[in-house]
């Protein structure tokens, strides 16, 4: 399943259609850095966000269970 597909199944959002004319679309980019977000928005001249941050996130974790130690 792609991320377009999970966030029409959880959040109702239809990615792959556009709002105005209901037309196929295709996403040619997915920019998740928040340093290039603000700098993009900052360009086309709309306000920055409270969401966005430019602090990094910390490293991703591993699944559950992952590196513990069993109590026997």
């Amino acid at each position: 399943m792609s991320w377009a597909q999970r966030l029409k199944r959880v959040f109702k959002l239809d990615l792959a259609s556009c709002e105005g004319c209901g037309a196929q679309v295709r996403v040619i980019a997915c920019i998740d850095d928040p340093a290039v977000i603000g700098k993009i928005l900052a360009h086309v001249e709309r306000p920055v966000p409270s969401s966005v941050s430019t602090v990094p996130l910390p490293p991703a974790r591993g699944p559950p269970g992952q590196g513990l130690l069993e109590l026997s």
